[in-house]
């Protein structure tokens, strides 16, 4: 018998399209909800007085005995501004034919992503701006507050665990980041009676804390399980400041060219497009304060659990000598953030990953030196001199 069925008349039906996109939520970044926010910058660098040396007190000696004197010292420590910033392109019949907002859809993601590259240039220094400091991992790293063999509850709590280096810079840890991954490795580690140590509650929402500190698992893909497995710190001690909140423009005029060739890709008034833009600056510091268990700022607030496989670094020797050739005790060499003092040879080594380093070199008495060292798949040897004492 004939009849009309589906296939006939398929071009009839209306197909039906829901009112919502499935996806994600986007993320914020974790950084920037840990550290301490400055208020914002109004031109393109902030200074930040820091202490840099104590007073000290001394015991006199008898009732007629002489009373010693001391200083304090402060120096100051830079916040550069550095700039995220993204065009999409769309055609305008793209935008006019679409069922939802596409522009609405777009800035969310770009925002996501900014948070993200944030993240990822602060903890580990992938694409960070010229002219930031070094990121915390290189910095927990030349304090040498890295712990090896995986996450074990040993190397979190134990004597010379994660927590343990932190603690002795003179801070108490208020927060833990760590790559996804690592709440498996968290639910893993059991006491002696094979009971996990971090799940007190199988059937309620279990937040994960380590000895009171809060944990957090970035959704955003920013932690590098290459670099660390896990990052621990007091992340009172990060702070950042912006210069411009994120900003979005709709371009429909415009030329936009390639950046590596400097060719045309796309001229929206010619082609019937617009274009999104969107820019954000900001920047930020470890201003790392002397404190008495941290008189030399040599110490840092942060301390890490290696990836499977070491990081790669190189070793930079400063050899810093007055001007006849003699080595200079006691002088601070500053390489990026990373601050330690010379020895009895006037040596002070640091540990970097391949990339170019400013540094600068003080001593009492002395002009301060500045300078760049790069890392490049070797050890590199410095040779700071300086010129003869100011009168």
């Amino acid at each position: 018998m004939d009849a009309i069925l589906r296939s006939k008349a398929e071009a009839l039906i209306k197909e039906q399209i829901t009112n919502t996109i499935m996806q994600d939520t986007p993320k914020n970044s974790i950084v920037m909800q840990l550290g301490k926010r400055l208020p914002n910058m109004t031109s393109q660098q902030t200074r930040v007085p820091v202490l840099s040396m104590l007073p000290m007190a001394y015991w006199v000696n008898g009732d007629t005995g002489y009373k010693q004197t001391s200083q304090q010292a402060w120096e100051n420590v830079y916040i550069d501004a550095g700039e995220l910033a993204v065009i999409v392109p769309i055609p305008e019949a793209v935008v006019n034919d679409a069922s939802f907002d596409i522009v609405g859809e777009v800035i969310p993601r770009v925002q996501e992503e900014i948070g993200a590259k944030v993240d990822q240039a602060i903890l580990f220094g992938i694409n960070r701006p010229s002219n930031w400091q070094s990121d915390i991992f290189t910095m927990a790293r030349q304090a040498g507050n890295n712990v090896t063999g995986g996450i074990t509850y040993d190397t979190l709590l134990g004597t010379d665990g994660l927590f343990s280096k932190v603690e002795q810079a003179g801070y108490a840890v208020d927060g833990v980041i760590a790559a996804m991954t690592g709440r498996a490795a968290m639910r893993g580690i059991k006491d002696d009676a094979g009971r996990p140590i971090f799940v007190t509650d199988m059937q309620g929402a279990t937040r994960y804390a380590l000895d009171g500190a809060p944990m957090y698992f970035p959704e955003n893909g920013s932690f590098d399980v290459s670099v660390a497995q896990m990052i621990a710190g007091n992340w009172g001690q990060l702070v950042y400041s912006i210069r411009q909140d994120i900003q979005t423009k709709i371009l429909t005029e415009a030329v936009i060219q390639n950046p590596a060739t400097k060719e045309i890709a796309y001229n929206l008034a010619q082609q019937d497009m617009i274009a999104l833009r969107v820019t954000f600056r900001m920047g930020w510091a470890l201003p790392n304060p002397a404190t008495r268990l941290n008189p030399d700022r040599a110490n840092v607030p942060f301390a890490y659990i290696e990836a499977g496989t070491p990081v790669t670094d190189y070793a930079a020797t400063f050899t810093v000598q007055d001007s006849e050739s003699t080595a200079v005790k006691g002088a601070t060499v500053n390489v990026n953030g990373a601050i330690l003092k010379t020895n009895e040879s006037g040596k002070a080594v640091f540990h970097l990953r391949n990339g170019v380093y400013p540094y600068n070199v003080k001593a009492s008495g002395y002009r301060t030196m500045t300078g760049e060292v790069e890392i490049s798949g070797s050890t590199k040897d410095v040779t700071v001199k300086f010129p003869a004492k100011a009168e």
